[in-house]
């Protein structure tokens, strides 16, 4: 699930294979997006409110006008599942978390990719970037969280402090700290740098 920057919509991903477009004050459906051929694990609305990305159980992230649902293409580096979709800070790029063990950080307006993150022993479950667009943390079943330069993918450190599966990340507003969520049971808080 995911807000629209001005919070009035909301878009909601579903094991119908959809993406719904909803009113957030009245949940009237404004439409449905009907891109993928599998369940919809992840959406994200770009910070600048024009387009929504989805990734899917079919092995793509699709993104695709916020408006009306117009498709603008389909990403298919992953050879997997993409659990995890995330915009940079300036609508510019995108970075997908997949089954296959990568995160693949791409061009959002054309989807040329950038470079292929492989630091993760186990599926990637959740991505996220840094308030100010030079840090991107993913989580995993491999139990780590793995902070990385946005740029290049040069690895900055690895957290170790779960037991289970790192299954959600949050960057504070000021980018100082960050927060995991984990099948361990808990939620870490731990210094950004």
């Amino acid at each position: 699930v995911a807000w629209s920057p001005d919070s009035k919509r909301i878009a909601s991903g579903s094991a119908d294979n959809t993406v719904q477009v909803w009113d957030a004050v009245d949940g009237g459906n404004v439409y449905t997006y009907k891109g993928h051929s599998n369940l919809v694990e992840s959406v994200a609305w770009s910070p600048d409110s024009k387009r929504i990305a989805s990734g899917s159980a079919d092995n793509t992230v699709q993104v695709w006008d916020a408006v009306d649902g117009g498709n603008a293409y389909t990403y298919k580096g992953h050879s997997d599942t993409v659990y995890s979709v995330a915009w940079s800070p300036n609508s510019q790029s995108i970075a997908s978390g997949s089954n296959d063990k990568t995160v693949q950080v791409w061009h959002a307006a054309d989807g040329s990719n950038t470079y292929t993150y492989k630091g993760h022993s186990g599926l990637v479950d959740v991505v996220a970037w840094s308030p100010d667009g030079k840090r991107i943390t993913s989580g995993s079943n491999d139990k780590t969280v793995q902070v990385w330069h946005a740029a290049n993918g040069g690895n900055i450190y690895i957290y170790h402090g779960h037991s289970n599966v790192v299954n959600a990340l949050a960057w504070s507003p000021d980018g100082k700290r960050i927060a995991s969520g984990s099948d361990d049971n808990t939620v870490q808080i731990w210094e950004a740098s």
